[in-house]
């Protein structure tokens, strides 16, 4: 895949959690979640040249960007979206709240994490 395709996966799988939610099916959109948060982190990854091949490279690459942007709450939310992977096989999340304010964490990460695509490595287009 290329950067923009990940790019445009992490969009999709944001609107097919809302959607799977919205059924009442808390896994799928779970793990949705997930995936609009591991594409946005490769296609960061792949615009820097970073490896990005398994879970823990993915979890590497979240912390350089937390460095490169001088913003922690990008690994938090990272670490949120990890969150929602392992909810996926284990539904441990009770919803309500607070699962609800973890998936605006979710939105937000992938969000802003687009937006370090766009604006590259040191502000410069990418």
């Amino acid at each position: 895949m290329l950067v923009r395709e990940h790019m445009r996966t992490a969009r999709d799988f944001l609107a097919a959690a809302d959607v799977e939610f919205d059924a009442g099916d808390a896994l799928q959109g779970s793990e949705k979640m997930w995936g609009a948060a591991s594409h946005a982190v490769m296609a960061v990854a792949q615009q820097r040249g970073w490896p990005f091949g398994n879970h823990n490279a993915l979890r590497t690459v979240a912390r350089r960007l937390t460095a490169e942007r001088n913003d922690r709450a990008l690994l938090a939310g990272f670490t949120t979206a990890e969150k929602f992977h392992a909810n996926f096989y284990h539904d441990f999340m009770e919803q309500g709240a607070d699962f609800d304010t973890s998936r605006d964490v979710v939105r937000e990460f992938v969000t802003r994490v687009l937006d370090a695509v766009g604006a590259g490595p040191n502000g410069s287009s990418g």
